[in-house]
């Protein structure tokens, strides 16, 4: 049952992730934006057709839809084989993986519908605004805040009292 935990929380990140978007896609227009909290955070709908930051955003279509279809497929391949080593690590290791795979499907399924990812959630202080980003890209980051949390309390675990 417990190897079920990472998949049933990839599953919640997916599907959370594509009804926002779909919600987002069917409620704004193309860089229409809604003032949430002024001054700091919006609901915006932009497209990302490159990665994190708008890398690879300027490449050619084919190339570009190419290598961030094989890098998911690859960190997808990657994750089933990290969780046969760690799941005996804790907890923390088994959510972290499923939330990155999440993350990882979320983004790709855009990627594979409409050659770009959906992003809204724009967070800003006065002019400068951090990059626009998604559900997914939010799990992603949980996922991998998690799994350095838990790297760092195995590695506390692992020093000497010195008494």
């Amino acid at each position: 049952m417990r190897d079920l935990i990472p998949a049933g929380i990839a599953v919640v990140v997916v599907i959370v992730d594509q009804l926002t978007k779909l919600w987002i896609m069917a409620s704004f227009a193309l860089h229409e934006q809604l003032i949430i909290i002024p001054g700091f955070f919006n609901l915006v709908y932009v497209t990302n057709t490159g990665a994190a930051f708008g890398f690879l955003a300027g490449s050619k279509n084919l190339l570009r839809q190419s290598f961030f279809v094989a890098v998911a497929i690859v960190a997808l391949v990657v994750i089933v084989f990290a969780y046969a080593h760690l799941k005996r690590q804790g907890k923390i290791f088994v959510y972290a993986l499923g939330l990155i795979a999440g993350g990882a499907v979320g983004n790709l399924i855009d990627r594979l519908r409409f050659g770009s990812v959906v992003d809204f959630l724009d967070f800003y202080i006065g002019s400068y605004h951090w990059p626009a980003f998604n559900a997914a890209d939010s799990a992603i980051t949980t996922g991998v805040g998690l799994f350095l949390l838990g790297t760092f309390l195995q590695h506390l675990e692992q020093i000497p009292d010195r008494d």
